[in-house]
């Protein structure tokens, strides 16, 4: 099934930075949180790889899977085989539209070693909590990347303590986190086997 053509996809999902008059603005926050809609009779259906993969490339994200060296960015290029053959390794999520209410797509992913989450508008202090809570990652993460997400503060990287397997955390352009020193104290107390890497100004 054809979801949406590539160009109508990027159109779609693209978060809007500059809204004409007329409510343009909230209808694209209405249509992205439409993108991030859990269908969990989905899950059931095709299982928590395949739906979250839907999931990540419907808002604009990509995914690695287990053994593949290539990011598979093409909704409609997904591949297909038996149930549970693909598993996601890594998650792109650099200029998505994925918000704190498509996290529960999250739960049953068992092999995710690394998350970008790169110039994101909808990432804020809720889903850094939500990510780092989550059991099967707490396991698996090894890599983390937060970039110029603005809604992020001290309050959220502080929660990452939870991702007991983190090794490596790089942070840039977060004007939200205003006690870097000391977050990064924290994290690194809880976490000393975390490489940190900092461009935070």
């Amino acid at each position: 099934m054809r979801l949406l053509g590539k160009t109508a996809h990027s159109v779609l999902c693209t978060p809007r930075t500059l809204a004409p008059a007329g409510g343009v603005r909230p209808f694209w926050g209405w249509l992205n949180a439409v993108f991030n809609r859990v269908d969990y009779e989905r899950i059931k259906a095709v299982g928590p790889d395949r739906a979250a993969a839907e999931w990540l490339l419907r808002c604009g994200a990509k995914v690695r899977f287990q053994g593949f060296d290539r990011w598979q960015h093409d909704y409609n290029g997904l591949p297909t085989g038996p149930l549970g053959r693909y598993k996601i390794q890594a998650i792109d999520a650099t200029d998505s539209c994925i918000m704190y209410r498509g996290f529960d797509h999250l739960d049953g992913l068992e092999h995710v070693e690394e998350v970008r989450l790169i110039k994101n508008i909808y990432i804020e202090d809720t889903c850094l909590e939500r990510l780092s809570k989550t059991e099967k990652l707490q396991d698996t993460l090894r890599r983390l990347e937060i970039v110029s997400c603005g809604n992020i503060t001290d309050k959220g990287l502080i929660a990452l303590h939870h991702l007991r397997n983190l090794e490596y955390l790089f942070l840039s352009d977060l004007p939200g986190v205003r006690e870097k020193e000391t977050t990064v104290d924290r994290l690194q107390t809880a976490l000393p086997q975390l490489d940190i890497e900092l461009d935070l100004g």
